[in-house]
């Protein structure tokens, strides 16, 4: 499809921009694009430490010397995100667009305080549930957006969503491990940030929201690095392929950007254009089921409703 041209009466001067993940790789990169155009931002990190290295970082390179709020989730953890999520809403009235950029990979199968395998918990379940809480505050903005790191990965899971398995017991163990299951779990991770984003803009058809998500390519970052030697030789060869984290980030900063993108509500774009994902990924069904079951998800221990 044609990609969709920049309303150049539309600008990111004055926005103010939620984004995840935005200390290192493809967030770090976008950050400093949206702070150069003018955007303030309020990044979400796990450490404080790095968070106020990249935040003096995307100052310096963007020239923008507006204040870069620093908000503090583990993104694994839902109490966290309900904590970060109302600091931001006590100190932001308001948001343009919130960028859900964090993602992880894990090699061994690890389970959070909340009992949800770590992979699905990081990749999907924060962001849908720091969108849920921010979704009243980005539809005050006379004109709002989500956008959602995806990945062409989300390919990888030919069958769909596997619903009977969200904690993953089967992928990681014995030779389903060794074939990749850790990966496949990743990819469903992927596949699920495709089907939010598509049932996320059917909920929000008639307001002044749209969600979008986008393929960064493969980008050389820190990703994967905490997954042993295996797992860091594997990210080194690939990255002799890679993109740099600058041209990853372009199709996040285009839709962060572009004025009229009415025409790629709920959507799966790569390379500034809009592209067809998997089957899997275009089922609405398994759009709806999946979100019925992430609100369960994230429900907290003794409410009813």
């Amino acid at each position: 499809m044609d990609s969709v041209k920049k309303d150049e009466g539309w600008n990111l001067q004055g926005k103010y921009i939620v984004i995840t993940g935005a200390t290192n790789g493809i967030g770090l990169a976008a950050a400093k694009a949206l702070a150069s155009r003018g955007a303030s931002l309020g990044i979400v990190a796990r450490n404080k430490e790095r968070a106020d290295e990249a935040s003096a970082q995307i100052k310096k390179a963007s020239g923008n010397s507006s204040a870069v709020d620093v908000f503090i989730a583990d993104m694994a953890s839902q109490r966290s995100i309900r904590r970060a999520a109302a600091q931001i809403l006590d100190q932001c009235p308001r948001i343009d667009v919130l960028v859900n950029n964090a993602g992880a990979l894990f090699v061994n199968r690890q389970i959070t305080e909340d009992s949800v395998e770590m992979t699905w918990a990081v990749n999907h379940l924060g962001p849908f549930l720091l969108t849920s809480l921010l979704l009243d505050r980005l539809k005050e903005s006379d004109s709002a957006r989500i956008i959602t790191t995806a990945s062409h990965g989300h390919k990888m899971v030919k069958k769909g969503i596997m619903f009977g398995d969200l904690s993953s017991e089967r992928l990681y163990t014995g030779f389903k491990k060794l074939t990749g299951g850790p990966t496949l779990c990743y990819a469903q991770s992927k596949l699920a940030n495709i089907l939010f984003t598509a049932e996320l803009a059917r909920r929000l058809e008639g307001t002044n929201v749209t969600a979008h998500c986008f393929d960064p390519g493969l980008v050389a970052t820190n990703f994967n690095q905490n997954n042993g030697l295996l797992a860091r030789a594997t990210m080194a060869v690939m990255k002799l392929f890679s993109r740099t984290p600058e041209q990853g980030a372009d199709t996040l900063v285009w839709l962060a950007e572009s004025g009229d993108i009415a025409g790629l509500n709920g959507g799966y774009c790569a390379d500034r254009q809009l592209k067809v994902p998997s089957e899997a990924a275009s089922d609405r069904e398994a759009a709806r089921r999946l979100w019925d079951i992430s609100e369960e998800q994230i429900r907290p221990a003794g409410t009813l409703d």
